[in-house]
């Protein structure tokens, strides 16, 4: 068994080859992040072969979690062969990673990614003196384009066992390297001059290994560190950048053609100080606008909406209607046609209902990131977040996050700072994923008229909650600290690939109608028995006389400051929401006729319950995955934090809301709304307001 890994920066391109030698379709994006884990893949034609896609990094020496994975399996694993993928547009950059990988002594293919950008950009590279001078095979690709494919698996077979030369620094360095490297040996076969020089650099992880030699070498590092006057860290990563410039000025030609191209034309005003923001809340209005509306009116402009008012015609009509009649022609029992029919069918077909809306949206969403502006949105970000204590990156999980938030908690690994990378975390579920579409879209619907403005409403609350939150948290002192350097190359604008737009489309639709036929499908059935059946488990025609009436009476008083604790059925709804966001909308199915439960709720009610359900903790799934970057205890916290700041935000929510329709406020309303108020205000004004807390907490304390 043969196994190669693909190692580059991130944006190189990694994704897109694995794609091509495997006939996978992982995620491919235009930020550092999509690969969070290495993923594995057979080599196509060749099933002895495995691929192992790593996350993008720029050096061995990893600051962040998704780096210790790829430089742990470099390693500890040694790979038979490292294809390189190097961006021949920004190469002195991309080689600094090349020639640590060359030191490990892992044979090295590299794959010149991206020459149609170089070429486009006036910048002319031999491959064969860029190899020659490197002391490896170097092969031109373009992977988008599927060029260069066949040329880099075939070399890169060809290479493997073969040990590649490494970059010869000046001659006080390679005096210190070789005296460390007699105090030291090989480990998991690579090379003691790696290890040497990450020692030089004091790199924790050599340190760890050779903790006993550390005494020894010492004095060799020290009189390096006097001769050339400056520390081990800077001494090699100057002497990395003197051998690179040498190698890339013999192999590469700049033709100096810097011509205004039409991605700097763009980016004039996308990424605006002004108009970024705007420009980005009008292209997610008219996103919605295609997508979101009632689908009882919808007109056939508004794509979404109405093929889901067609296949809710289907499924309440011949599916409902064929199979009552079938049932009760075969003389099954009333209360399982009930179950089946008026239940599954009902339930769970109204969750399938949206899948047209959410096919579309995330259709829109897939060329947005594939043509490069979803990149531009985390630099327009990136500002604003800086001013509430967050960095840009912090932005990259939450767009991951639009799709599921479960890859969007997982993507916060490629945050290097540990303070930032739990906050973000903690915030992701804030946005809304596909899974809360179809709240949005039904409330959109039946409330309030099919206006897209309460999607824009919902994105642009979970923005706010995320700022509000990185105010708030950065006062607690486990998330305190400045927010981590953002800093993240913007791709050229490019049209969209077709292939690879339908795949990210239908690989999320696909992965919402699979919830949907499992979690839903045993939440549906649950739901309909116990709305169906009382304490005396007896079948019961009044739902009023139901367990799960009894259950949602009996919390309802909680819920009256947000305006819908009136009616138990939205409390049910809130709890089940908890199992999967989707079935809120089950849940609705189930309790209301044909779904429609306008007429029971207010205008202002029922922002305060979008409020409430899309900022209060998210699905079981995702705070499982919450649970395996923050722990248990990072966990709890964070749940007890989204549903605090969910119930506050949606008594203010509604007080406000009932202000502009005029409704009329209740006591419990104005008291918690004040209350939620003053302590938001205290929170926010004050430089430590959890000092009495901090009292008892260690100074590094072990939650989250």
């Amino acid at each position: 068994m043969t196994t190669i890994a693909l190692v580059g920066n991130p944006n190189s391109g990694k994704t897109t080859l694995f794609n091509k030698l495997t006939g996978s379709s992982q995620r491919v994006g235009n930020w550092p992040g999509v690969t969070v884990e290495k993923k594995t893949g057979k080599l196509k034609k060749h099933e002895d072969v495995h691929i192992v896609d790593l996350p993008g990094i720029y050096s061995l020496t990893p600051y962040s979690p998704e780096e210790v994975v790829t430089r742990d399996f470099l390693s500890e694993e040694t790979p038979d062969m490292v294809i390189n993928i190097v961006d021949a547009s920004n190469l002195e950059r991309n080689l600094y990673l090349t020639t640590q990988i060359m030191e490990m002594g892992v044979p090295v293919t590299i794959a010149l990614n991206m020459m149609d950008i170089a070429k486009n950009r006036g910048i002319d590279i031999d491959a064969g003196k860029l190899g020659k001078e490197l002391g490896c095979k170097v092969v031109p690709t373009c992977a988008l384009k599927n060029e260069g494919i066949d040329e880099v698996v075939k070399a890169a077979l060809d290479s493997v066992g073969e040990r590649p030369s490494h970059l010869r620094f000046s001659d006080e360095t390679e005096k210190c390297i070789s005296e460390i490297e007699k105090h030291i040996e090989a480990r998991n076969n690579v090379s003691t001059r790696w290890y040497a020089i990450k020692l030089i650099e004091s790199d924790s992880l050599a340190q760890t290994v050779f903790e006993n030699k550390i005494e020894e070498i010492a004095p060799y590092i020290q009189d390096l560190e006097k001769t050339l006057n400056d520390s081990g860290e800077a001494i090699i990563a100057d002497e990395r950048y003197n051998a690179i410039a040498k190698i890339v000025g013999a192999a590469k030609t700049d033709k100096g053609e810097c011509k205004t191209t039409l991605t700097d034309k763009i980016d004039k005003y996308l990424t605006n100080k002004w108009l970024g923001l705007p420009i980005f809340a009008g292209i997610l209005f008219v996103v919605y606008f295609f997508t979101v509306g009632n689908p009882e009116e919808a007109q056939w402009y508004n794509f979404g909406a109405y093929l889901t008012g067609m296949l809710n015609d289907f499924i309440g009509g011949p599916v409902y209607e064929g199979a009552v009649e079938w049932l009760t022609n075969a003389n099954v029992d009333p209360v399982l046609i009930g179950l089946i029919c008026d239940g599954i069918i009902s339930g769970v077909g109204a969750v399938l209902g949206f899948v047209p809306q959410i096919l579309i949206l995330f259709l829109f969403l897939s060329i947005l990131e594939d043509c490069g502006y979803m990149a531009r949105v985390c630099f327009v970000m990136d500002r604003i977040f800086r001013r509430f204590n967050l960095s840009g990156k912090s932005f990259i999980p939450l767009l991951v996050g639009t799709g599921c938030s479960i890859p969007g908690i997982m993507a916060t690994r490629t945050i290097e700072n540990d303070c930032d990378r739990k906050l973000t975390a903690m915030t992701t579920s804030f946005i809304p994923c596909s899974a809360k579409l179809p709240i949005i879209s039904a409330f959109a619907a039946y409330i309030f008229g099919g206006s897209p403005l309460i999607a824009v409403f919902s994105y642009f609350l979970g923005i706010f909650c995320v700022l509000l939150s990185g105010i708030i948290l950065k006062k607690w002192r486990t998330f305190a600290g400045e927010p981590s350097v953002f800093i993240m190359e913007l791709p050229p604008y490019h049209a969209p690939k077709v292939w690879n737009v339908i795949k990210t489309t239908l690989d999320r639709g696909w992965a919402f109608i699979k919830k949907a036929g499992t979690l839903i499908l045993l939440a549906t059935v649950v739901i309909w028995l116990l709305s169906n059946f009382n304490w005396s488990l007896q079948f019961t025609e009044d739902i009023n006389d139901s367990m799960l009436a009894s259950i949602g009476n009996a919390i309802c008083s909680i819920f009256v400051p947000l305006g819908f604790g009136d009616d138990w059925r939205f409390m049910v709804a809130t709890i089940t929401g908890l199992v999967a966001k989707e079935a809120v909308i089950d849940t609705f199915a189930l309790l209301f006729e044909d779904g429609n439960f306008a007429g029971f709720i207010t205008s202002a009610a029922a922002l305060a319950f979008i409020t409430f359900n899309l900022i209060c903790a998210p699905c079981f799934a995702a705070i499982g995955a919450m649970k395996r970057e923050l722990g248990a205890k990072g966990a709890g916290f964070a749940v007890l934090y989204q549903c605090l700041l969910a119930y506050s935000l949606g008594s203010i929510v509604y007080t406000i809301a009932s202000v502009a329709y005029g409704d009329p406020i209740n006591a419990a309303n104005i008291i918690v709304t004040a209350i939620s108020a003053i302590i938001l205000v205290y929170v926010l004004a004050m430089k430590d307001p959890f000092k009495i807390i901090h009292r008892g907490i260690p100074a590094e304390p072990e939650v989250i």
